[in-house]
């Protein structure tokens, strides 16, 4: 078994029963998260468990560049990859501060050091142009209200040569998927639309990109992409 997905099931080890309903549907770890993942996302474990291997496929498990994760969320997932990579230098950034804060807590509980926190919108990110050779976000562009700002932006702060990559929700990939999204989701402003499809994820990452990468599961586009170096 790869460090990589190693580090992903011990995140799911790690939220175990006491995770919040977030973290147990993130991480495929609790009774209610497990309902939800089948119900609404018709996912099972190890479905899963391959979307997010395939969204974090774009950090090497020798990292020692700059990253920027946007946003963190509670840092469920990342934390337990970030561990393993103690020579990069890793900023989490997150509009939510109740977000943030659980991500920084769970960060000094496994005694990180080498991750700094800040509260920022990805759609105005704080950093020069070309600062990271990594942007990783994990389940964020399906919330994000401004979406062109934040293709923009994430673009903006990335390397020649860096990786931009991760998952989100789009639609016409899972009927149920959509049902729930429309219907319970967008309602409670969890998620905002308009949403990729995979086509036109796949159009719109091209345009900006030298190389990318699109692969579906279900009702998740997980990308990787590589900007060009001139």
């Amino acid at each position: 078994m790869s460090d990589r997905r190693t580090a992903i099931r011990n995140a799911y080890k790690q939220a175990g029963g006491h995770a919040s309903f977030y973290d147990g549907m993130i991480t495929y770890s609790t009774f209610l998260g497990k309902a939800i993942c089948r119900i609404v996302w018709n996912m099972d474990g190890e479905k899963n468990l391959a979307y997010l291997e395939r969204a974090l496929s774009g950090v090497p498990e020798d990292f020692a560049g700059k990253l920027l994760e946007v946003p963190v969320g509670t840092g469920v997932l990342t934390m337990p990859v970030y561990r393993n990579l103690p020579g990069a230098d890793i900023t989490c950034l997150d509009y939510s501060p109740d977000m943030m804060s659980a991500a920084k807590a769970r960060a000094e509980r496994m005694g990180i050091q080498n991750v700094r926190f800040l509260q920022g919108d990805v759609g105005a990110l704080p950093f020069e142009d070309g600062r990271f050779n990594i942007v990783l976000s994990l389940n964020g562009f399906h919330a994000f209200p401004d979406k062109e700002a934040a293709y923009r932006e994430t673009f903006r702060v990335l390397r020649p040569g860096g990786t931009f990559c991760g998952c989100f929700y789009i639609k016409d990939g899972c009927a149920r998927s959509d049902w729930f999204i429309r219907h319970l989701y967008q309602p409670k402003g969890y998620f905002t639309p308009p949403y990729e499809t995979e086509a036109s994820l796949r159009a719109r990452l091209s345009k900006l990109y030298a190389e990318v990468d699109v692969t579906r599961y279900e009702g998740i586009g997980c990308f990787r992409c590589r900007k060009g170096t001139l």
